[in-house]
């Protein structure tokens, strides 16, 4: 699987981004574990979420695709340590602790 995480907007416009390969990664089989324990297969598509725009400019978007060989799925959300983004918000905190 391929993880590929970015973020735009945010305070002073910075951006992140971030790419990982499960197959290659040391930790590889905990982000795909983290994936599926967090629900992130069966949240709805990027362009199908709710509350995905941000309030104020300085809040980050982010937006996660993970692509396998059969399918792709993306999810996007406001950075803004709303409770229902605290699943996402912790997955995105795994993928930088691993990048």
């Amino acid at each position: 699987m391929k993880i590929s995480a970015t973020s735009s907007g945010g305070f002073a416009g910075l951006r992140e981004h971030y790419e990982i390969d499960t197959r290659a990664h040391p930790a590889g089989q905990a982000l795909e574990a983290a994936l599926a324990g967090c629900g992130f297969f069966s949240a709805p598509p990027a362009s199908d979420q709710a509350g995905s725009e941000a309030l104020g400019a300085d809040i980050a978007q982010w937006r996660i695709t993970v692509e396998s060989p059969d399918s792709q799925h993306t999810i996007t959300f406001a950075e803004d340590g709303s409770e229902e983004t605290t699943r996402w918000q912790q997955l995105v905190a795994k993928i930088r602790a691993n990048a």
